[in-house]
C-alpha cells in the first residue's frame, strides 16, 4: 500500500512551496535585498512615476477618438481617431477593397487552424489532410480565379495577410530545412558535411537584406526572358533560406546535447540510422531546443518588414503609407503603437504556446 503511494504521488508534478512572505516580504527579498537592488528600485519607480501619468493623460484623457484629421491638430492628447479612418488600408493594404472579405476570411482560417492545431490530440494525418484543404482554399480566396472570385494579382497583396503569407510560410519550410541542415552537418560524409557548413556559415555571414536584394535584383537575371517568378515567392524563398540557417544551427546544439548513450541503445536494439533519429533522437533534440528556436520564429515574424525594400508592403509598410496622408501626417505615433500592439499580440501567443508545448512535453517524458 506504501509503495503504491510513493508511486502514485511521484508521477504528478511537485509543484513549489506556497510562500506566505505576503506583498512586503516579497518585496524586500526581491526588490530590496540590497543597496544595489534598493537604489535601482527606488530609481525605477521615479521614472514610472515621471513617465506613466504623462502617457496616460496623452493616450486615454486628453485623446479623441471619432475626429478628422484637422480637428486632431488642436487636441493636445493621441489622435485615435486616425485607426477607424485608415483600419482598412492598414491591414489589408492595396488589396481591392471590394474584394477585403476574402484576405479576411482567408485570415481566420489560418488562425483557427493554429489555434486547433495547439492541442496535440488532434495531430495525425486527418490534421495534415485539412491544412492542405484550406491551404488550397486560401489560395484561391486569395488570388481567386476559381469559384467565380476575380483574379487578384499579387502585386496587390499587402498589409497583415502578406505579413502572415511570408512569416507562416517561412516558419513552415524553415524548421524542417533547418533539421536537414544540422543533421548534414553532423554527417559522416565529407562532401554533404562540407557543403551544409558552407550554406550555413554563408547565409549566417549576410544580412536578410542581401538576400533579398539578391531574390528581387540578381536572381532574375540568370533566369530566361520568358521565364517570370511572382515577387512574394522569391521574397519567400529568401526568408526560408535566411531562417533556416538560424535554425540549422540550433538544432545542432540540439544534437550535441544527446548522450552518446542514446545512439548505442538504438544501434543496440536494430535501429537504422533513419529510425534512430526519428524515433529517438529528434525528438529529445528538438524538445531541448524549443526555446531559442521559437526566439528565431519570432525574429523571422518581425523580419517580415524588410520586404519594404523589394516593393513589398507588410502591415508596417501599410501604415506608413497611411501616414502619407497629409490630414494625419501628426499621428504617427498612435499608428505605429496600434501596429506595434499587433506585433506584440502574435509574438506573445508564439512565445506563450511554446511555453505551453514544453511543459507539455516534460510532464509527459516524467510519466
Amino acid at each position: 500500500m506504501t509503495e503504491a503511494k510513493v508511486t502514485a504521488e511521484s508521477s504528478e508534478v511537485l509543484k513549489p512551496p506556497i510562500s506566505h512572505a505576503g506583498i512586503i516580504g516579497w518585496a524586500r527579498l526581491n526588490l530590496f535585498n540590497g543597496w544595489f537592488n534598493s537604489t535601482l528600485t527606488i530609481l525605477i519607480l521615479v521614472a514610472a512615476l515621471q513617465l506613466i501619468p504623462p502617457f496616460v493623460n496623452w493616450a486615454f484623457i486628453d485623446s479623441v477618438w471619432n475626429t478628422t484629421g484637422a480637428e486632431c491638430q488642436q487636441v493636445k492628447g493621441a489622435c485615435w481617431s486616425v485607426i477607424p479612418a485608415n483600419f482598412r488600408l492598414v491591414i489589408f493594404g492595396f488589396y481591392p477593397a471590394e474584394s477585403q472579405w476574402r484576405p479576411l476570411l482567408a485570415m481566420i482560417m489560418l488562425v483557427g487552424l493554429l489555434l486547433y492545431s495547439k492541442n496535440r490530440n488532434n495531430w495525425g494525418k486527418r490534421l495534415l489532410y485539412i491544412w492542405l484543404f484550406s491551404l488550397f482554399i486560401m489560395g484561391v480566396l486569395m488570388r481567386g480565379g476559381l469559384f467565380g472570385l476575380q483574379p487578384v494579382e499579387s502585386a496587390k497583396w499587402s498589409g497583415l495577410p502578406l505579413t502572415l503569407i511570408l512569416s507562416f510560410f517561412g516558419m513552415l519550410a524553415a524548421y524542417p530545412l533547418g533539421v536537414v541542415l544540422a543533421l548534414g552537418r553532423r554527417s559522416n560524409l565529407t562532401g554533404i558535411r562540407s557543403l551544409c557548413v558552407v550554406y550555413i556559415e554563408m547565409i549566417r555571414g549576410v544580412p536578410l537584406i542581401s538576400l533579398l536584394f539578391m531574390s528581387s535584383i540578381m536572381f532574375p537575371l540568370f533566369l530566361p526572358k520568358d521565364l517570370n517568378i511572382d515577387k512574394i515567392l522569391r521574397a519567400q524563398v529568401a526568408i526560408i533560406l535566411f531562417t533556416a540557417a538560424y535554425i540549422a544551427e540550433v538544432v545542432r546544439g540540439g544534437l550535441q546535447a544527446i548522450d552518446r548513450g542514446q545512439y548505442e541503445a538504438a544501434e543496440s536494439i536494430g535501429l537504422n540510422y533513419y529510425q534512430t533519429m526519428r524515433l529517438v533522437i529528434l525528438p529529445q533534440a528538438l524538445k531541448i531546443v524549443i526555446p531559442p528556436s521559437v526566439g528565431i520564429l519570432i525574429s523571422a515574424f518581425k523580419d517580415t518588414s524588410l520586404v519594404v525594400i523589394i516593393a513589398l508592403y507588410d502591415l508596417l509598410n501599410t501604415s506608413k503609407s497611411a501616414l502619407s496622408n497629409p490630414e494625419w501626417m501628426g499621428s504617427s505615433s498612435e499608428v505605429y503603437i496600434f501596429v506595434a500592439l499587433i506585433y506584440f499580440l502574435f509574438c506573445y501567443l508564439m512565445s506563450s504556446y511554446s511555453r505551453r508545448l514544453e511543459a507539455e512535453l516534460e510532464y509527459k517524458s516524467t510519466e
